[in-house]
């Protein structure tokens, strides 16, 4: 069985955390910036933990 191959996509979206768990990046900060609050903006750039549902569909694109 040949090896399986890695999602690109998936690969530069998201980060796996020394405990396994997958990190990624908030959404809504790319442009239309001059409206939302400077807070907003500023809580926009942390990154979140991907819930557990969708951790296994995305486990599956990195193997």
């Amino acid at each position: 069985m040949a090896k399986m191959k890695t999602h690109r996509g998936a690969a530069k979206r998201f980060k796996r955390t020394g405990t396994g768990k997958l990190k990624r990046y908030k959404a809504y900060k790319g442009h239309l910036t001059g409206k939302k609050s400077a807070k907003r903006i500023r809580n926009l750039r942390k990154s979140a933990i991907i819930s557990k549902g969708d951790q296994k569909r995305i486990d599956s694109l990195l193997p």
